[in-house]
């Protein structure tokens, strides 16, 4: 997947005024969920994700934070502004996209390392960590 298509599907899910928006979005998202995976996992997301959707990825070094998936959407609204229901909404629309982005195995991988309520936020409610 390009990267003007990654960012074309979170706008469209996100239901986003601009392009602008949906890589603000996108990339705090990201930076925050590259902050819950380890250096490896990290690595091999970013290594599968097109284009500046990699960015947050690459440069994850030290160990994976723990948070929970309420503290998670507590830092995007924190970052973005939002309230933790718009943070919720953004998410979702950020990680489904992540989710249909990469491998199967990758997406397993990603979400053996979260809470079982992350996987919501990525789209797929059945799969959990």
């Amino acid at each position: 997947m390009r990267y003007d298509k990654f960012l074309a599907d979170v706008r469209e899910r996100g239901e986003y005024v601009d392009r602008d928006e949906a890589e603000r979005i996108t990339t705090t998202v990201l930076g925050v969920l590259a902050q819950r995976l380890s250096p490896g996992e990290a690595h091999d997301l970013g290594a599968q994700l097109p284009g500046a959707a990699a960015t947050p990825f690459e440069a994850r070094s030290g160990a994976a934070e723990q948070f929970s998936v309420r503290e998670f959407l507590e830092r995007v609204a924190e970052e973005t502004g939002a309230t933790d229901m718009t943070a919720e909404w953004d998410a979702s629309a950020v990680l489904s996209t992540v989710a249909d982005s990469v491998t199967g195995g990758e997406l397993n991988d990603v979400l053996g390392q979260l809470p079982s309520g992350y996987a919501v936020l990525f789209g797929r409610p059945g799969l959990s960590g």
